[in-house]
């Protein structure tokens, strides 16, 4: 049987990159279908009623999955991790009770007037449920992350003992709340959101936009795609830099708050200055090729890049060392690689956007068969930016559930057997990827459907007009 120790966090690595998808996807959708609804009551076009009903749908099953494997997570904090939970139960119960009772209740109570209530409420109603919905939406990334970022850089506490039991006692919400890692995390965070959503909004208008500007094939609701495909664009321009610039300003928060993490996201065992940011690197050795934790690396890096990066500026400035730290560092090669992935694709995105926008401004974005492809293969690698970034999160705090004060070996529940833990792992495995696969099912059948014909729209214009006769008393 599998250690009880390390199950649990493979299961719960499991859970939390299948589901990770869901809130990214309904994040990201949130501004699209504010804009969308916005721009449906101004302008009467109807290809914005086709973009707001077909991304909704997209939407209401991410959110609907997002739902129940989010409340899967929670309760792996009393299966898997009760000692944890007893610790920090004070500070980390309050944010996850205040994300359901306020940003999930918000946003699934005018779900279902966004949803179903187009022809049935006035358009100021409708508009200002479409604001709920994105607030609830991001709201709920508020709690989840104020929760998070606290145990990555604590703060507004106290250590007590009770019953024998060391809990942490919340002495200062608004530090605890607040604390140094959430405004990193959350602007981080939810702009990755928003431009993962608008790479796969590009990627599966450029396959129609492909097909028909191309290939010739004759597509259904063409200016549909056409025009899905510009304000993807737009968003891309926006937010790929931005990532770029703020994650800059993110990893020097790490060097600062966590110089573990950071030395670890640098491959550096000994303390030193003009450190390199190497682009690559692999073990000296053959026979440490599997092991996470070589450090004799050979590498192709940029001298000074690493402590030019952890000072703002200065190539000379010294960078801890993971020999330095009395604890465990954590697997070096998983935390390096994730976040060369993740860096990497995010000059990647700039570069999509520029090109996209540069064919625009020459009048040849539907033309260019190169850039429809490159769209198309990128369209789910903003989640693959996402998953990687959350490991070096996680990953790269290790060994610390609670960084400096819990160790994620004291927080498993003292009383799981590793065969209890083996079980339950497997049956995740074979669930979550059933669900996986029913959700991209699902998804596929929906883009395949395309948006609503404009027969539709006029039949649902017509339906709207007839009930409001009826509620007049025409």
């Amino acid at each position: 049987m599998v250690d009880p120790v390390l199950a649990s966090r493979l299961q719960f690595a499991l859970t939390t990159i299948v589901h990770i998808i869901f809130p990214v996807m309904s994040m990201g959708l949130a501004p699209f279908l504010i804009y969308f609804t916005w721009k449906e009551i101004r302008t009467k076009q109807p290809v914005y009623e086709q973009l707001r009903r077909f991304w909704t749908r997209i939407f209401a099953v991410s959110f609907v999955v997002g739902t129940v494997t989010g409340l899967v997570l929670e309760f792996e904090f009393g299966t898997n991790f009760a000692a944890f939970s007893t610790t920090a139960g004070e500070l980390f119960g309050g944010p996850l009770a205040l994300e359901g009772m306020m940003a999930f209740m918000l946003e699934a109570t005018f779900l279902g007037i966004f949803v179903f209530g187009r022809d049935r409420v006035s358009d100021r109603l409708y508009f200002l449920s479409s604001i709920a919905v994105g607030l609830g939406t991001w709201l709920s990334a508020v709690w989840i992350l104020i929760a998070n970022s606290w145990m990555q850089t604590p703060r507004g506490f106290e250590i007590a003992v009770e019953n024998g039991q060391r809990i942490v006692k919340l002495t200062d919400p608004l530090a605890a709340y607040l604390n140094p890692r959430f405004p990193y995390m959350f602007i981080h965070m939810q702009n990755a959101a928003v431009e993962s959503v608008a790479l796969f909004m590009a990627g599966v208008a450029a396959y129609y936009v492909f097909r028909h500007h191309v290939w010739g094939y004759p597509i259904e609701h063409i200016d549909f795609w056409e025009k899905s495909l510009k304000i993807a664009l737009v968003v891309l321009l926006i937010t790929a830099p931005l990532q770029v610039i703020q994650g800059d300003e993110y990893a020097r928060h790490v060097s600062e708050t966590q110089p573990q993490k950071f030395a670890a996201m640098e491959a550096v065992w000994e303390t030193d200055s003009y450190v390199p940011e190497y682009i690559v690197a692999f073990p000296a050795n053959v026979n440490d090729l599997l092991n996470p934790r070589t450090k004799e690396l050979f590498g192709i890096g940029i001298p000074g890049g690493a402590s030019w990066l952890a000072s703002g500026g200065n190539p000379q400035a010294t960078i801890r060392g993971l020999e330095s730290f009395s604890t465990k560092s954590p697997p070096v090669a998983i935390v390096f690689w994730a976040f060369r992935i993740m860096v990497a694709l995010g000059f990647w995105f700039i570069l999509l956007a520029v090109w996209g926008g540069y064919r625009w401004w020459r009048g040849e974005l539907f033309e260019d068969d190169l850039l429809h492809k490159a769209l198309m293969a990128s369209s789910l690698l903003g989640f693959v930016a996402v998953e990687v970034g959350w490991i070096v999160t996680e990953v790269g705090r290790q060994p610390w559930v609670i960084q400096g004060v819990m160790k994620t070996s004291a927080s498993v529940s003292p009383n799981l057997t590793g065969a209890e833990a083996t079980f339950t792992l497997l049956g995740f495995v074979t669930g979550y990827i059933m669900l996986l696969s029913l959700y991209t099912y699902v998804v596929g059948r929906i883009i395949r459907a395309g948006p609503p014909s404009k027969d539709e729209l006029t039949q649902s214009d017509t339906v709207h007009v007839r009930e409001s006769e009826v509620t007049s008393g025409d």
